[in-house]
């Protein structure tokens, strides 16, 4: 390996807290980088690593070695973009919200395959919030509003949410007009991954903004457990519209309350400030946005 190899190797060391971890991400033997580090702390004269039996954490020169290699490799990256077209190559680690993969980017993603051939995609699927950096991850891509500060995101489309329910249920409750009339209504509740609190129902109209806690028989965590629940009458659910066009067509669903419809919901890509974007997260993105500005499913 050369410096530039090692120095990338190290930093990933550090990020993932494991020499193995960060060798399986790079696609190097875990015998190489070990022999690579230990080199690298002898040529330097430091220590740069404390290694225990749970995990790698960098020493007080390590730290130092780590921040100037970010540096570093993203001027480095920066450099060498500007004087070479050169393609992206590399393995790139990616977590998004199941639906969203299957309806917009699993279709979508053998063009990605075609005209990126050098990037070796690791998908993985959640809604949970992600250490990126511990666990190794490039980029998430997450629907709702961006909370954590120590993320970058880029916007990349807004869903169209509604508000729905089963057949069964309107029957056994009715069909409410306004959220005024919401009272002996209910709610199939969603809860918040960071708080474990259910979410409200939420409606808007004319600038007016109603955000409703109905009480709730059954509380869920999961897109497709959520929108099972609305269809087997448990209480009203508020998804968005591309996920339940075809229960909608089947009958299994209802929209209500479509005057008053809940906020839409923005979905971003989210990266670590730390972490330099590199060209393969860079075309990610891009490509990304290609597919849902050109989805012929209604976000």
């Amino acid at each position: 390996m050369d410096r530039i190899d090692v120095m990338r190797l190290f930093v990933r060391i550090v990020e993932r807290g494991s020499f193995a971890q960060a060798a399986r991400d790079l696609q190097v033997p875990r015998p190489t980088a070990t022999h690579a580090i230990q080199r690298l702390e002898a040529d330097l004269g430091v220590r740069l690593l404390e290694r225990t039996t749970r995990n790698v954490r960098p020493t007080l020169d390590g730290a130092l070695y780590h921040e100037r290699c970010i540096r570093l490799l993203a001027d480095l990256d920066e450099v060498e973009n500007v004087f070479r077209n050169a393609e992206p190559r590399g393995p790139l680690r990616v977590d998004m919200q199941g639906t969203i993969a299957r309806f917009f980017v699993l279709p979508a993603l053998p063009g990605f395959i075609a005209r990126y051939p050098g990037i070796s995609l690791n998908l993985s699927e959640g809604d949970r919030m992600v250490d990126l950096i511990t666990e190794g991850v490039d980029c998430v891509v997450r629907a709702g509003e961006l909370s954590d500060s120590s993320l970058i995101g880029r916007r990349i489309t807004v869903f169209e949410q509604l508000t729905l329910a089963s057949p069964a249920y309107l029957e056994r409750h009715g069909v409410p007009s306004t959220p005024d009339d919401l009272d002996g209504h209910r709610m199939v509740a969603y809860t918040a991954s960071a708080t474990g609190q259910p979410y409200p129902m939420e409606f808007e109209k004319d600038g007016r903004e109603w955000e409703i806690p109905l009480p709730y028989e059954v509380i869920v965590r999961g897109a497709e457990i959520y929108t099972a629940s609305g269809m087997a009458g448990l209480g009203l659910i508020q998804v968005p519209r591309y996920r339940v066009e075809h229960q909608i067509a089947a009958g299994q669903l209802v929209p209500i309350l479509e005057a008053f419809p809940p906020p839409p919901i923005p979905v971003s890509v989210l990266y670590p400030q730390s972490r330099h974007l590199s060209s393969r997260i860079r075309v990610f993105i891009d490509w990304l946005a290609e597919v849902f500005q050109a989805s012929p499913i209604r976000a």
